[in-house]
Parts: structure tokens; sequence; C-alpha cells
């Protein structure tokens, strides 16, 4: 039973939360305050950080960013609606956005596709490429690059295991959300090149050539999969 963290200033709004995700058979745990969910996110050892970016006691940003340094994925709960807005958080390690007022029913879809990215494997051995600088091994859930172990947020793994699985080939941004999250949404293209942008700064100085562009169609694996 996977365990989300639903951090929420609005009582309302965390209680109908934390009932939906408890039909589905979630374990949920919730906090009012930017410190009390630091201190759940560390103490209750979350599968998934439900977060409200408008807390009343410290920016949400900062919650979200120790989330994403410690491998928590996260779903951003926010009045903040501008592309703007997602965008900046995206770029701090969300892993999906949802604008109020929402649907519970929609929030508890987003936390099953972002669980489910989080843990599908595809294979019980390592593939490498590029001679063997990228690693990727599915059945543990590592990547490294240069023999450097790859800490990378479930979008990100998620975009780099799919132009991975066909290396060379194209896939354009609407393809490669809807590979990763499984929906498309306002924005996303958006959103899909600030998800590149991170995962090519952890790649390093040569991350450009690892995740190539191909101007206006998408991106592909620039490396080839060794024999």
């Amino acid at each position: 039973m996977a365990t989300v963290l639903v951090v929420e200033d609005e009582r309302d709004i965390r209680d109908i939360v934390r009932r939906y995700l408890e039909r589905e058979g979630y374990s949920v745990l919730t906090a009012a305050t930017g410190a009390e969910g630091l201190r759940l996110l560390s103490d209750g050892a979350p599968d998934l950080l439900l977060l409200d970016l408008g807390l009343p006691d410290i920016d949400g940003l900062d919650v979200l960013q120790e989330a994403t340094r410690i491998g928590v994925p996260v779903i951003a709960l926010t009045a903040r609606s501008s592309v703007d807005d997602r965008i900046r958080g995206l770029e701090r390690g969300a892993d999906d956005y949802v604008t109020k007022p929402f649907s519970p029913q929609e929030v508890v879809l987003r936390v099953a596709a972002v669980l489910g990215r989080a843990s599908r494997t595809s294979s019980d051995q390592a593939a490498t490429f590029g001679h063997g600088r990228l690693v990727i091994d599915t059945a543990r859930h590592r990547a490294e690059f240069d023999s450097v172990e790859l800490d990378l947020t479930p979008t990100e793994w998620g975009l780099l295991t799919t132009v991975a699985g066909t290396p060379g080939r194209v896939f354009s941004r609407s393809e490669l959300v809807n590979r990763v999250r499984g929906y498309e949404f306002a924005g996303y293209e958006r959103t899909v090149d600030s998800h590149v942008k991170n995962l090519r700064h952890k790649l390093g100085l040569d991350g450009a050539e690892v995740v190539e562009t191909v101007l206006g169609v998408g991106y592909r694996l620039g490396l080839s999969r060794d024999q």
C-alpha cells in the first residue's frame, strides 16, 4: 500500500482529498503547514507528496525542493494557474501540477499515474549505450552516465527510458508527455522542455548530445545501444 502525504492548509480540501485517496486504498498522511510537511517527509517515509504551494508558514517551493532532494515524487496543488508558475514548479522538480479548483477523481488518477511511473520496470537486464557511457537498469530503477549514478525524478526517468527504448527515433513532445504521464494538458510542450533541460543538466556537459533536440519535431537519444 502506497503512502501519500497531503500538505494543504485548507482543511476542506485536505479532508476530501484524503477521503478519495483512502477510498482507493492509499495510506494518507496530512499536514496543514510546511513545517509539519517537512517533518512528515522525514519521519513518515511517504511514496508521494501532494503539495499546496501556497502554504501559510513557508514557501511551498522549499518543501518541493526538499522532497525532490530525497527522491519523493511531487504533485503540486495550487491556485497559481499561469503557465509561468507551472513551469517554475516543474523546474524545481514537481512531477505533475493540478490547479484549483480541481476534481478529486482527477487527483487520484494523477497519483496513480505518477506512482506507476516511479515503480514501472520492463527488463531484468541493464542496457548500455554509447560504448558503456550510459547505463539504464530498469529492474533496479537506476541510471548511470560516465560511471556517475543519476538522481532522476520519476518524470526525468520516464523521459530517459522512453527515448532510450528506441535510440535514434524522434519522439514528439505530445508523444513524450503521453508516454510518460498518460495524458496531455495545457502547456505540455513547455513542461517537456523544462524536464529535458533538468535531465540534461544532470547528464552534465554532454547532456544535449545524449538527449538531442530535433528542431520542429521533438527529442531523441543521441547514443546508440551497445550490442
